[in-house]
């Protein structure tokens, strides 16, 4: 199994970036956070997936998305391709937070899941998971994210806005300042 790969990203092809090591082009799916690392030398947290008729590799910025890239794999419904465009919405903290929240509505709005595998990402993780919401985080009424989302914004992009929006104010008071900022 390859676990870890150190290079450089040389090009993107079929969906995925060529990582060249000493002269070898590993083709790695991989989550935005990778491409992100830059130009030079940079390393890649990878998990290979062998099949009958493919091997292929699966690349992270982080362990720590790596391990949650194995945990979704071992929910029923999940493979990796889907694991991976849950992987590249949101960082594993987000994710984190949405499971410790029941947030199913966040894992349904990412194509190719459906409402019973979004409950079934929730319901399986938060048993592995040792999930903690943050203590200096308020607990957010989700109605604010709801209302920007009707309004036609991203889920996470209405999460953003609402990080910096005291959660004390009223839901409208909320939204108003949400859109005030994106203005």
């Amino acid at each position: 199994m390859i676990a870890r790969l150190r290079g450089r990203i040389a090009g993107r092809s079929g969906g995925g970036l060529i990582v060249d090591v000493n002269g070898v082009g590993y083709l790695v799916h991989a989550t935005p956070s990778v491409a992100r690392l830059g130009d030079g030398e940079v390393t890649i947290e990878t998990y290979t997936v062998v099949r009958e008729d493919a091997l292929q590799l699966y690349g992270f910025a982080t362990s720590d998305e790596r391990e949650l890239f194995e945990l979704l794999l071992g929910v029923n419904g999940v493979g990796p391709k889907v694991a991976l465009a849950i992987l590249s919405g949101s960082s594993p903290a987000e994710l984190r937070r949405a499971i410790a929240r029941d947030d199913v509505k966040r894992f349904q709005a990412i194509p190719g899941i459906g409402l019973k595998t979004a409950q079934r990402v929730v319901l399986e993780l938060k048993e592995k998971l040792v999930l903690s919401v943050d203590e200096d985080e308020p607990s957010r009424d989700l109605t604010a994210r709801d209302a920007l989302v009707e309004l036609g914004w991203t889920m996470l992009d209405a999460e953003r806005a609402l990080a910096h929006i005291d959660p004390e104010l009223s839901l409208e008071e909320q939204v108003r300042e949400a859109l005030r900022s994106a203005a």
